[in-house]
């Protein structure tokens, strides 16, 4: 799924004939023909094939995250790197709201009850339902992605804490920007934590035992940054233990997710297969980007999106 379809090749053959394009539909292709590249078009790279590049100049990925490929050899090379930042993230806030009003409205529930042909309303109106007007959001990361979640959160009547590495705490209209360092003292009074913060190693395991600890048992848990960021195996327990409400995780450590995951029997869980980005014009917006890029590169322009490779992002 992640690899660019052939017209969207032919399309960036057709506006730049100066340059060759090869197209690599496997791991073994691409270990054949990315010693002669300059420019890699990849949404990730193994250390195997880096080493092959020996001529690499210039690495782009569609993704927004690139924290698997920021191993040390990588870092340390004078390739420049550029991402997707931004391409996505109206895409993913949208996906945000929809796993939140699910569990919200107990979506999950109600189509449990569907299936087996039971009218379930006694039952959910016992739990009752939760709206996100008058909600605490606690978003970790304001990126494109969070900043996206944290507007769409607002209009809809939450109130919006967002989280951002060594910023000041601030009130920026309605929306409330703490430093990350907060990010224990904010969690036992949010209703929704959304992780959204780019992989880094600053950021694996940020939400662990000891966070979820701190989480009120009404509080949901969505993650569409990657799976490294929370420690599964705590999540795990936490769900199981009802000490918090439930989950919405679109990213796993290990995927596809394997089938004996504990997460597929959870019922308070919601799994989506990392396509909380995906827009049906994907392949146009990230092929646009790309040849942006490309143009800036033969005109000697700045690219769009550089990566700081020691920060992350």
């Amino acid at each position: 799924m992640w690899t660019i379809p052939v017209e969207f090749v032919e399309r960036l053959r057709a506006r730049f004939p100066g340059h060759t394009f090869l197209h690599a539909r496997s791991e073994d292709e691409a270990l054949g023909l990315v010693g002669k590249a300059e420019i890699l078009f990849a949404g990730q790279i193994s250390k195997q094939l880096f080493a092959a590049a020996s001529r690499l100049r210039w690495l782009h990925s569609p993704a927004a995250g690139i924290g698997g490929m920021l191993f040390t050899d990588m870092v340390e090379s004078p390739v420049v790197l550029t991402n997707g930042r931004g391409m996505s993230a109206n895409t993913i806030a949208e996906h945000v709201l929809a796993v939140t009003l699910a569990h919200f409205r107990r979506l999950p529930h109600a189509l449990r009850s569907q299936l087996r042909g039971e009218w379930a309303q006694d039952a959910m109106s016992a739990a009752g339902n939760r709206t996100i007007a008058g909600s605490r959001v606690l978003v970790l990361g304001l990126g494109g992605i969070g900043s996206a979640v944290a507007a769409r959160m607002k209009l809809l009547g939450a109130d919006v804490t967002g989280l951002r590495r060594n910023a000041a705490e601030t009130t920026t209209g309605e929306l409330t920007v703490a430093p990350a360092s907060r990010l224990h003292a904010l969690l036992p009074g949010a209703d929704v934590v959304v992780v959204a913060a780019p992989h880094t190693r600053l950021t694996r395991g940020i939400i662990g035992r000891e966070e979820l600890s701190l989480m009120s048992r009404d509080a949901i848990l969505v993650n569409v940054s990657r799976g490294q960021l929370i420690d599964e195996q705590a999540l795990i327990g936490a769900l199981r233990a009802g000490s918090i409400a439930a989950a919405a995780l679109d990213v796993f450590v290990d995927e596809p997710l394997p089938p004996e995951s504990p997460f597929w029997a959870l019922p308070n869980v919601i799994i989506t297969p990392h396509t909380s980005g995906l827009r049906p014009d994907h392949w146009a917006a990230a092929t646009d980007l790309f040849a942006e890029n490309i143009r800036r590169f033969d005109a000697r322009e700045p690219l769009l999106n550089v990566v700081d490779k020691i920060q992350g992002y």
